[in-house]
């Protein structure tokens, strides 16, 4: 009994945890699309990405942002769920829908610049705005969709990293503004947003895609690893250890993570041993199942 309630409070402890970090994603959405409807979109700036394209048809035609945005995110899903499964996808249409109504609210509210007669003022403000947001999704594993997933079906494909396939993208529907607005200068804030942008979720992230490996020390490892199995997905190898000190045997949990899930794992050690002993350290590099293919 006192197992099942232990896994039983477990479980309730991560399912709140997973309702805070989509509270933190939901807050990151709201700040991408303010990025854009405040700074961005008054200022006929537009970027990278499916938002991006989205501003190009709204500039072209005036068809809301939020309508193009679903429109081709709706398709992108369809063609995610079918390669990568429904299971992978189903945060990313959860954050589509949330980004999608927070666009189209913002967009109805926001008619002038936030700041007026600044472009380049507004390019800095609104590249770091959506950094941040974009960041912060990225932080507790969301997803905005777009042109992620034409980066992960290229990389999926083709030996193409998922940095070089969103680059790619990016530069080509910054390029292809100049079709509607025949201006160079439009261009040039396109790459400078980008610029921002991605530096800004470099620093929100600060490596947090890395990964990380674990060393934990615990009489009640047969628990840990068991709940970081169930919970955490992730595997653990169990190590025949010998204190040099105190000349007693131990057993070590090693466990290889992504960088984003040692939260989770620093969570389930401490609600079951709250004196364990755990040492982190920083990866260069994890390949094999669950982590990065080895590619030639």
């Amino acid at each position: 009994m006192g197992k099942e309630r232990k896994k039983i409070e477990i479980k309730r402890a991560l399912v709140i945890q997973e309702i805070q970090d989509y509270c933190i994603i939901f807050f990151g959405l709201v700040l991408y699309a303010l990025g854009w409807t405040g700074f961005l979109l008054p200022n006929q700036i537009t970027t990278g990405g499916v938002t991006g394209i989205a501003a190009i048809v709204f500039f072209a035609s005036t068809i809301p942002v939020a309508v193009t945005y679903f429109c081709i995110n709706g398709v992108l899903l369809l063609i995610s769920i079918k390669i990568f499964g429904f299971k992978f996808s189903l945060k990313t249409i959860v954050n589509v829908l949330i980004l999608t109504f927070v666009l189209s609210f913002l967009q109805i509210i926001i008619k002038e610049p936030l700041v007026k007669g600044e472009p380049f003022m507004s390019c800095i403000l609104g590249g770091v705005l959506c950094g941040l947001g974009l960041g912060l999704v990225f932080n507790f594993k969301g997803s905005t969709g777009g042109t992620d997933i034409i980066a992960l079906l290229i990389n999926k494909y083709k030996n193409i990293s998922i940095g070089k396939g969103l680059l790619i993208c990016d530069l080509l529907i910054i390029c292809s503004s100049y079709a509607v607005f025949q201006s160079l200068e439009k261009i040039v804030y396109g790459l400078v947003v980008m610029g921002v942008t991605s530096y800004t979720v470099d620093m929100v992230l600060n490596g947090a895609r890395q990964s990380v490996q674990f060393f934990i020390f615990s009489e009640k490892y047969g628990e840990i690893a068991d709940t970081i199995v169930e919970q955490a997905h992730r595997g653990c190898t169990l190590l025949d250890g010998t204190g040099w000190y105190s000349k007693k045997s131990a057993k070590v949990l090693v466990v290889m993570a992504k960088k984003t899930e040692s939260v989770t794992i620093f969570r389930i050690v401490k609600s079951i041993d709250p004196s364990a002993f755990i040492s982190q350290s920083s990866v260069i590099g994890v390949y094999g199942q669950g982590f990065d293919q080895l590619k030639v």
